[in-house]
């Protein structure tokens, strides 16, 4: 997964960043993208051992604690 850059960047902006690296928002990028994976492979995780094919989001929400 790929999350955009500019969001990432109003994301630090609205934490208080005055000014950001190309290297800083990429590192978040990064941290960002391993955080939603792992979420996800949990929550699929999640619904296949209780033999369901959809994702819910009960399942993201016990999945990211």
């Amino acid at each position: 997964m790929t999350v955009p850059h500019a969001p990432l960047e109003r994301i630090m902006r609205n934490a208080g960043a005055d000014r950001l690296t190309e290297d800083a928002v990429e590192a978040l990028k990064e941290a960002v993208d391993g955080v939603a994976d792992d979420i996800a492979a949990s929550a699929v995780e999640q619904a296949k051992n209780e033999g369901r094919t959809d994702i819910t989001i009960e399942d993201i929400h016990n999945a990211s604690r």
